[in-house]
């Protein structure tokens, strides 16, 4: 019987122009779940950062099934943090003559999924043909 090995795989965006505080509403929804549950879940929440996560999970879901050979059934979501971004310090025009700042803040989403890999099937050996290739006699003159 083959072994189930599980493995950890991870996908960052970095720079989304939204607040982490807005970004990690929506993470938590779906923080734990499994990867279909989580897309279904992103798909009909109605909030500009469910894109964002629901492209970071879709990311890191194809890096798990195309480069590292995961079963994309098994996939569940083991770590979705949001973390803070650089901040664009900006000045907004105010009565008077004042500029008042503020800071346009932007966040980083790591998603790690864990799934178990496919069962390789063996290849299958190919028997030699005798038939398929004759031996020619030589004859001698």
């Amino acid at each position: 019987m083959a072994e189930v090995t599980s493995q950890k795989v991870r996908a960052h965006i970095k720079g989304v122009d939204q607040t982490p505080r807005k970004v990690s509403l929506i993470a938590s929804l779906v923080r734990g779940r499994s990867v279909a549950d989580a897309m279904v879940i992103l798909e009909h929440t109605p909030k500009r950062a469910a894109l964002v996560v629901k492209k970071a999970i879709a990311s890191a879901a194809a890096n798990a099934t195309n480069n590292h050979n995961l079963d994309s059934k098994t996939l569940q979501i083991a770590t979705l943090s949001v973390t803070a971004g650089p901040r664009m310090k900006r000045f907004k025009p105010a009565s008077r003559g004042r500029a008042l700042p503020f800071q346009k803040r932007s966040s980083h989403i790591l998603v790690e999924v864990s799934g178990t890999e496919k069962v390789r099937k063996k290849p299958v050996e190919k028997k030699a043909d005798v038939d398929a290739a004759p031996a020619k006699k030589e004859e001698k003159k």
